[in-house]
């Protein structure tokens, strides 16, 4: 697939080759999506398989967030984007946009030193220079490097403006993922949500509460929630190291051996 074609006059050119290439193996510990044979990938399978569903309708750009920080938000965007690039014929994009206190780098273990907080700051103007890829992957990472910055301001600018612009005016079939920020630390991720298409809602089993799902989608209510994710559920279950809530005495493993 040939994802170099030109965006509409004026607009950033998103999704385009990557300038540096990750080894898959060098990829962090918690970066499963991409083993289909890893029996701790399939809820991100079946997520996966939800949100084709949606860009099949036309839905281009995901929010991933959360109400609090720690709830693992940042871990299911990552693997979800790491699933979705399993199939043929998309094109996925990995976004940070937790400006702050982004983590998308750590979790692919990306050595980062500029990222999304130097382009929408105008110190950067081809996003190919702070792209990252997987080898043998069709996805392409955006990462931020943890700066002490003013979130808010960069994200309601014009050269954000644009590039959500870009994404949806993207060629091929695409889907475009952002890790936003947990909704209660400020209102980048209700900024943001104006521009996308909707968002899935990250909770974690035992501390995320219900008054703050509440809270959060009353802060969000103009946007799209395509769903929550449950992370780390246990349970009832005879759950594995990732608590994913299936188990290993369930018989599941069987598939993946």
């Amino acid at each position: 697939m040939n994802f170099q074609s030109p965006a509409p006059s004026g607009l950033p050119i998103i999704g385009t080759e990557p300038r540096h290439f990750l080894p898959v193996e060098n990829l962090g510990e918690a970066i499963v999506g991409f083993r289909s044979r890893d029996e701790r990938s399939r809820p991100f399978n079946l997520l996966r398989t939800q949100i084709a569903r949606l860009v099949a309708g036309g839905v281009r750009v995901i929010g991933v967030t959360s109400a609090t920080p720690r709830v693992g938000k940042t871990f299911v965007a990552c693997n979800l984007a790491a699933s979705m690039a399993r199939l043929p014929d998309l094109k996925t994009v990995l976004i940070d946009l937790d400006l702050r206190r982004g983590s998308v780098a750590e979790r692919f273990n990306l050595p980062v030193e500029r990222g999304m907080t130097e382009y929408l700051a105008g110190r950067i103007d081809d996003l190919s220079e702070i792209a990252w890829g997987v080898a043998g992957q069709e996805l392409t990472i955006y990462p931020a490097a943890v700066r002490k910055v003013l979130s808010s301001e960069l994200l309601a600018g014009s050269r954000f403006q644009e590039l959500i612009a870009a994404a949806r005016a993207m060629p091929e079939q695409a889907v475009v993922l952002c890790d936003l920020p947990p909704i209660f630390a400020n209102d980048d991720a209700m900024i943001v949500g104006e521009l996308i298409d909707g968002y899935l809602m990250v909770v974690e089993d035992g501390v995320t509460t219900a008054k703050q799902v509440r809270d959060s989608m009353r802060l969000m209510k103009s946007v799209r929630c395509f769903g929550t994710v449950l992370n780390n559920y246990v349970q009832g279950f005879t759950g594995d190291d990732y608590g994913y809530g299936y188990g290993k005495g369930s018989g599941y493993s069987d598939y993946y051996n």
